[in-house]
């Protein structure tokens, strides 16, 4: 058995944080949801049953609400914020998806959701 590409991933984390433009996001605040894919190797997970192997994905979420809690403007700013921590502080990710979307986003009209996606390679595990 071979593993072609493995992924560690927190799908729709919620966050009550105070991201956006408008001055009422920044003061009242609004519900986010975050989701992460980590391209990382979980072969030693696999074979060795101890989180000590693999990218532990509650530290991922720690680092995930620290960067919610500072407020920014753009919900860009947010992710690669988010990004470059994660792969400061986890050098083992060679791939990273990070999502952020604003839950009824005030825009003028009836929207659902709006946010941002970003796929990234990290160029220092990458070849």
């Amino acid at each position: 058995m071979r593993v072609e590409r493995s992924y560690i991933f927190i799908k729709e984390a919620r966050f009550y944080a105070y991201h956006g433009v408008m001055p009422q996001e920044q003061t009242v605040g609004q519900e986010f949801l975050v989701s992460v894919r980590v391209g990382v190797d979980i072969n030693m997970a696999m074979e060795h049953d101890m989180v000590e192997v693999t990218l532990d994905y509650g530290k991922v979420y720690q680092v995930i609400k620290r960067e919610m809690d500072i407020p920014s403007q753009l919900v860009e700013h947010v992710a690669g914020r988010i990004a470059r921590t994660l792969f400061g502080e986890f050098p083992q990710i060679q791939t990273l998806d990070v999502s952020i979307t604003k839950v009824n986003p005030p825009i003028g009209g009836d929207c659902g959701s709006a946010g941002v996606e970003i796929h990234l390679i990290n160029d220092k595990t990458m070849a």
